[in-house]
């Protein structure tokens, strides 16, 4: 079971091939892979019914102890089936919808790659793992969103869908590493074992902050819903999958996830609801004024996943239910709605449901599931949302009879209802002028629609096996206990939620019925109100542009010298600064008397400073700047180091020939003429980095000598390395890589010299060269 989550990243690789070789019949062939890992995971129900958990992996990055590894139980189950299932039937209407498509096969494979990234992340145990496939999501919907790339409202929406789901998931791994700091837990199934390491910890505020923004960027909360609509830019097989079924509810889940160890708290119950509330109510609002019925889907996906995290917070036994009952509902009838938008728009050339009619005879069977997805859309039954309606009713009541969140939930299903109608109007109303003659769509693209309609219709009317394997282990999981589940079908009385369900038929009627009225009065409404959350992300990109132009100009101005002087700027500050935190040396240290001879270097080095520093032209000063390191170097042969006394010789020889060198070849000023301030500012400069390293070496050498690692050196070398000249066995054995590093930059450095000392002469010509106008040229190379 491991390895077959890999399985869709393998479908990947091989798609663009396969699409290569028999065109649009991939689509049929490589949703076999889905479709096996399905039954797979099905396998598993009857276990995970009974309570049993399944938790497998294999060590990933031990030294950070991070595995790969697996915990299945109600909660990763159920979406491991939603994200396998639902891709089954996503893979071949992807086949069909893009049959001919010059980039089929590319899309084939983005799709896959989402869907390993997505089946990693609701089965993964370990909290790293969890982060890394909850990124890859983000990263792989760009890349879905974006697919028409030559467009540039499909460019927008997958930056904005990456910048602010990228970023939550930024907020939401720093949130998963305080989870281990808090708890010295790396894995879900060891928190989960241990629900209230968390809620005591110190730093449960900011762990709940950080993973809440991490889950509301993902599912689209109040105030960063704006990227999801805009994401129908993707082609509909992504909506269908991604912004319905899979990616939207990966927040979802992680909230889900993590209630056992985060909920029960009054911050718990007061943001989630507060939010979830908020974004239900502004997607049905927002979405009644849509005509496009990709955007109608889109935003009441939006006030779906509201619902969702409202109940999520409420956190009541019967609230929890009806959240995991509408979260399944919700996968099944929009995922088989934007399937039917996609073929209503492929076979009559547009999705304006103002435009369309008359389907119902020319498209019958993608009317059926189209009026399966309504019926448990609007909440009515024999469909498995009229079932999850009733459910979060009963758990609303229980917390507080007619309260805020209840009215909340009334308005914003009454408003469901009324969208609902008027996805169905493209079938019942008197047929118009269309770009296309409409026909039924191929099997590919009906077949979806047709099942999943099916699967929410069966699950209603054999409500105690779907109950049993899928609602109540899931519920449990997200309770963190054991829970016992009654709904029915059926109503066996008129009790407080079979009244809510009666007043929310009758208020969606109503306002089915002013739909026209409803539309104008939300859109006057927008217009009024002017600036929105989709404005505003454009306004911080812009300002993020702008800040990083003006930082730049301060930062990147184009002069060698300002990169030059904040290089040994920095280099000063980082050598003093700790030093005047932590103490300075005892500059009475003087340790061995030194020899006469000492003195005689340091007055040669000294004196070949003073030349540097007073000499008339740059060649002067290039030449007398290798006096310093000759005379290290004679420090290290006086002190016993022949080879490294060598190195440096050569080092230094090698310097300044090459500086001299590069001197005659360039047209540069013979001379240093910089003003008076500038070179007071770069010789402070030089005189800190100069007092920084001196400060640094007194420090280090009157700490106590830590012989540990020359003797390790001088014991091993042979043994390791089968050298008895220690300092080449450190250089090319030790510090091979260092050693290579090194070399590297060497031969980096000698190539870049080496072309621009063959470039300059030419570019001096050019120069110099004639001008054709007549006029004399006046720069200089």
């Amino acid at each position: 079971m491991l390895w077959l989550a890999l399985a869709p990243f393998a479908a990947a690789l091989i798609a663009p091939w396969l699409v290569g070789r028999i065109g649009g019949r991939a689509g049929w062939v490589l949703a076999l892979v889905p479709a096996i890992l399905f039954v797979a995971f099905a396998s598993l129900l009857p276990a995970v019914a009974n309570g049993v958990t399944f938790a497998y992996g294999v060590e990933w990055a031990p030294s950070l102890g991070v595995r790969y590894s697996h915990f299945i139980d109600g909660l990763s189950l159920t979406f491991a089936l939603l994200v396998t299932g639902i891709g089954t039937f996503i893979v071949v209407y992807a086949g069909g919808y893009l049959s001919g498509h010059g980039h089929h096969g590319r899309f084939l494979s983005f799709l896959f790659l989402f869907m390993g990234s997505m089946l990693g992340l609701v089965v993964a145990d370990d909290l790293i793992s969890l982060f890394i496939f909850y990124e890859l999501t983000s990263i792989t919907s760009f890349l879905l969103i974006g697919f028409d790339h030559e467009r540039s409202a499909a460019r927008r929406a997958a930056l904005q869908a990456l910048i602010v789901t990228g970023s939550g998931g930024l907020a939401l791994f720093a949130g998963l590493v305080l989870m281990r700091l808090a708890s010295g837990e790396a894995s879900v199934s060891a928190l989960l074992a241990t629900p209230d390491v968390l809620r005591e910890a110190p730093a449960y505020t900011a762990i709940f902050v950080l993973v809440c923004l991490g889950a509301f960027t993902k599912s689209a909360q109040v105030p960063f819903h704006s990227w999801l609509p805009n994401a129908m830019e993707a082609p509909t097989p992504v909506s269908a999958y991604l912004h319905s079924a899979t990616m939207v509810k990966a927040g979802v889940f992680v909230l889900m996830r993590f209630a056992p160890v985060l909920g029960d708290t009054a911050l718990w119950g007061t943001v989630l609801p507060l939010f979830g509330g908020a974004t239900f109510l502004t997607g049905v609002i927002l979405g009644i004024r849509q005509t496009d019925l990709k955007q109608i889907l889109a935003y009441t996906t939006v006030a779906s996943l509201g619902l969702l995290v409202m109940l999520t917070g409420i956190g009541t036994e019967y609230a929890l239910a009806g959240a995991v009952f509408y979260l399944l509902a919700h996968a099944l009838f929009k995922g088989g709605l934007f399937m039917v938008s996609g073929a209503i728009d492929h076979e009559t050339g547009t999705r304006d449901i103002t435009v369309l009619g008359g389907l119902i005879t020319k498209m019958p069977i993608t009317f059926l599931a189209a009026l399966l997805g309504c019926l448990s859309m609007a909440g009515l039954p024999p469909l498995v949302g009229f079932v999850a309606k009733e459910v979060l009713y009963d758990g609303l009541w229980e917390v507080g009879g007619v309260s805020v969140a209840t009215i909340v939930a009334v308005i914003g299903n009454a408003l469901m209802f009324a969208i609902a109608g008027a996805v169905m109007l493209p079938f019942l109303r008197r047929p118009g002028a269309l770009p296309k003659k409409p026909h039924e769509a191929p099997p590919a693209l009906w077949l979806g629609p047709i099942v999943l309609g099916g699967v929410a219709l069966g699950g209603a009317l054999l409500l105690d096996d779907f109950t049993h394997l899928l609602v109540a282990p899931m519920t449990g999981a997200v309770a963190g206990a054991a829970v016992e589940l009654h709904p029915h079908l059926i109503p066996t009385g008129l009790y407080p939620p079979v009244i809510l369900t009666l007043v929310t038929i009758g208020v969606g009627l109503v306002l089915f019925i002013l739909l026209s009225v409803l539309r104008r009065a939300v859109a006057g409404l927008l217009t009024a109100i002017g600036w929105g959350p989709d404005k505003g992300f454009d306004q911080v990109i812009a300002g993020i542009v702008r800040g990083s132009v003006a930082v730049t100009k301060v930062v990147q101005p184009g002069s060698m010298q300002s990169y030059v002087t904040a290089t040994f700027l920095a280099i000063a500050l980082a050598l003093l600064l700790p030093l005047g935190a932590d103490g300075l040396p005892d500059l009475r240290y003087v340790g061995s008397t030194p020899e006469a001879f000492y003195f005689v270097i340091l007055a040669v080095a000294v004196g070949g400073l003073w030349i540097v520093i007073r000499a008339k032209t740059r060649l002067i000063a290039i030449v007398s700047l290798g006096v310093q390191g000759t005379m290290v170097a004679l420090i290290f042969m006086l002190y016993g180091a022949p080879d490294l006394s060598f190195t440096q010789f050569m080092v230094e020889t090698l310097s300044v020939v090459i500086l001299a060198l590069v001197m005659t070849r360039l047209d540069l000023k013979a001379s240093d003429h910089r003003a008076g301030p500038v070179a007071t500012r770069d010789g402070v400069v030089a005189i800190a980095c100069g007092l920084g390293f001196t400060l640094l070496l007194l420090n280090v050498v009157q700490q106590p000598f830590d012989p540990r690692l020359s003797e390790f050196f001088l014991d091993h070398a042979y043994d390791i390395a089968h050298g008895r000249n220690v300092v080449n066995v450190i250089l090319v054995d030790f510090r091979a890589l260092d050693t290579l590093g090194e070399s590297a930059v060497v031969m980096a450095a000698g190539l870049a010299i080496l072309v621009l000392i063959r470039m300059v002469p030419a570019v001096t010509r050019r120069i110099a060269a004639p001008d054709p106008t007549g006029t004399k040229g006046e720069g200089r190379a």
